[in-house]
């Protein structure tokens, strides 16, 4: 079974998006693993929000999303999207259920991209298999954090660990999918 990749940028104070929604402070200046990583995926799931961010920002840099990424089929988990670019793979309905279908197609590891409700309803089924933090040298203060409150617990364990010169700190672990 293909695993579910939770793969982004943090503050170390646990923030994926600064107060007005920006991401100015995450490092562009290297490669920080991304095209290692990219040889291990070939889909991403991305929730609505994200999706429009991710439109918006190719719009402006010649269609191009991330430097590198390779063709990935995106599936876009959105109950108000009507229509999603050509080749991308709009789920609307049952979530959760198309998650674990999807999970079971051949192919590669499938990249948990972005969306903080996606992330924690996936998180909340124990879909998620890994998490592939790219720890930012900074404390934003406030935006909006990656997790959530929640009643359990979550058991980690250390996959990987890079230190770059910029201060940068990637971290792997595998989710221990058992609740404590």
């Amino acid at each position: 079974m293909r695993k579910l990749i939770l793969g982004l940028a943090i503050t170390l104070d646990g923030y994926i998006e600064g107060p007005n929604g920006e991401y100015d402070w995450c490092f562009t200046d290297q490669d920080y693993g991304l095209n290692e990583f990219f040889g291990r995926i070939d889909a991403m799931f991305i929730g609505r929000k994200s999706y429009e961010t991710a439109q918006q920002y190719a719009e402006q840099n010649n269609g191009e999303t991330i430097p590198g990424m390779p063709k990935l089929t995106e599936y876009v988990f959105s109950s108000t999207l009507k229509t999603v670019k050509e080749n991308a793979v709009l789920i609307s309905e049952n979530a959760i259920e198309q998650a674990h279908r999807i999970k079971k197609m051949p192919g590669k590891d499938i990249w948990l991209y972005g969306g903080a409700a996606l992330t924690q309803s996936l998180m909340n089924e124990e879909l998620v298999d890994e998490l592939w933090l790219s720890v930012h040298p900074i404390l934003l203060g406030s935006g909006k954090l990656l997790f959530q409150e929640q009643n359990y617990r979550t058991q980690l364990t250390l996959l990987e660990n890079r230190t770059y010169e910029t201060g940068l700190v990637s971290l792997r672990y595998a989710i221990n999918n058992s609740r404590l």
